[in-house]
């Protein structure tokens, strides 16, 4: 019996990798001023809970989740970020970012143009610039958390490692 394809996103080459922690290591002050100034902590975590949903990284998803909770977001919103839906009760004001970050995580990072304005015509640029670099910093997670899976599934010859055919993870 064939092992099933291994099909999360993960990082490929060092090269993507190192590419990606070089831009966020590079904006080292702008992230302190996004997580201090700009994005508040409730908001953080959607954007942070609805890439991750995309990408299916568990050890994020568990991260995430416990944080989520922390910054107040309630129960009934994250389970159906963990549907893989924005939440009806997301504040209006949030709403535009959690669509987009949705649509760039389901686009392998790459938004439509119009998208990307519409954000920036919305939002300023400034926290455009910051909603998309929380995005960036937890893609980065997302790929090497899935990498990990990727290497213990290819270890255990495909017994480990997906996600799929493991239990999804509950909030409580």
């Amino acid at each position: 019996m064939s092992k099933p394809p291994f099909t999360r996103r993960h990082y490929r080459h060092a090269r993507s990798f190192f590419n990606d922690f070089r831009h966020i290591f590079r904006q080292r002050a702008f992230i302190r001023k996004t997580m201090r100034e700009l994005i508040p902590y409730d908001f953080r975590e959607r954007l942070m809970m609805v890439v991750t949903e995309v990408n299916g990284c568990r050890y994020c998803r568990d991260f995430h989740l416990k944080e989520s909770l922390k910054s107040g977001v309630s129960e009934d919103e994250l389970a159906e970020l963990l549907e893989g839906r924005i939440p009806k009760d997301t504040p209006p004001e949030e709403y535009l970012a959690l669509a987009y970050a949705q649509n760039w995580a389901e686009n392998n990072a790459t938004p439509d143009p119009e998208i990307w304005e519409n954000l920036v015509s919305n939002y300023g640029q400034e926290k455009a610039e910051a909603i998309q670099l929380v995005l960036q910093m937890i893609w980065m997670g997302n790929l090497s958390g899935n990498l990990a899976d990727f290497i213990i599934y290819n270890l255990s010859c495909g017994r480990h490692g997906l996600v799929e055919n493991e239990e999804r993870f509950s909030i409580i």
